[in-house]
């Protein structure tokens, strides 16, 4: 039986074998690509250039933005390569490596998320001393918090997988090295494996999701007493966005780590994969430009238009 040291590298099965469909798959997730890299960069050139949107707001949503560019070019470059080729295989390092970074990087957004959460909460709740709490200290202190939280998570998971082993020409159930498909691919006992990835996710993303749950709880409950249909129209519009956005990469992300194994469809997991790493970069600076009036304000300040 060959070890881990000896596997030279991985083989992915991929989104499809069918040539045209691959050539159709290139080409929506080449435009997907290109609108996450603009958008992103937008969003981040906007807030920098605009001193309107030097706020803790819009502050960690250039963070997000940031994160958000270095996810889908985790992702995405290496699977397009592959649709255009008839070996689709990655280096172990380089497997490894992409896995590493789809770790952090996708922890580090939950806990952002988080952060915007806290920042919407104290901004609705209390905004006679929202200036105080959330200062450009604390912001930064959250901010580095996240990218810690991603980084520990990351090693938590990858570290073990060293001792893995891979028999032969292992093959990977999907476009990247994810780690539940790359320890289905193993030829050894992944069961402790499985335990450190279920129990992290749970301590990790409960320790991002109760924070912006009882944020949005007392957020609502505020909106509530709000006597004027106008206040809380214009008080839910505000957190609006951020709720798809943590909607959608919270129901796809736990629900791909924290099934069982044994329940598993390639399909199904593919799917998952797709929406929160690759299509919400790129829906986040769309649900943020379209629903933030500031944003667009400053987006016509920008390109002149009136």
């Amino acid at each position: 039986m060959e070890n881990q040291t000896s596997v030279s590298e991985f083989i992915f099965l991929g989104l499809s074998k069918d040539p045209r469909l691959q050539i159709f798959l290139f080409l929506v997730f080449s435009t997907i690509y290109l609108i996450t890299l603009s958008g992103n960069l937008t969003i981040i050139l906007v807030i920098r250039m605009d001193p309107s949107l030097y706020t803790p707001m819009y502050f960690f949503l250039s963070h997000l933005s940031f994160v958000d560019i270095c996810y889908s070019t985790d992702i995405v470059p290496k699977m397009l390569v592959d649709l255009l080729t008839k070996q689709k295989t990655i280096s172990f390092v380089g497997c490894l490596t992409q896995m590493f970074f789809s770790l952090l990087l996708s922890v580090a957004e939950v806990f952002i998320l988080s952060a915007m959460a806290y920042d919407r909460y104290t901004a609705v709740c209390h905004p006679l001393h929202y200036v105080v709490i959330m200062n450009k200290a604390i912001c930064t202190y959250l901010v580095i918090c996240a990218w810690i939280m991603g980084a520990l998570f990351a090693i938590i998971n990858t570290v073990p997988t060293l001792n893995v082993q891979f028999c032969g020409f292992p093959e990977i159930r999907h476009f990247s090295c994810e780690l539940p498909p790359l320890l289905k691919s193993s030829c050894s006992d992944t069961f402790l494996n499985n335990v450190i990835l279920f129990s992290s996710v749970a301590i990790f993303g409960l320790g991002s999701f109760l924070p912006t749950l009882v944020s949005y709880i007392h957020i609502i409950s505020t909106i509530l007493k709000i006597r004027s249909a106008e206040g809380r129209s214009k008080a839910f519009s505000t957190c609006s966005s951020h709720l798809i956005v943590v909607g959608l990469l919270y129901m796809t992300g736990m629900t791909q780590y924290m099934k069982p194994s044994k329940v598993s469809s390639t399909t199904l997991d593919e799917i998952f994969s797709i929406q929160y790493s690759i299509l919400t970069p790129m829906l986040n600076p769309i649900i943020y430009s379209l629903k933030n009036k500031e944003v667009k304000r400053a987006l016509g300040k920008i390109f002149g238009s009136k």
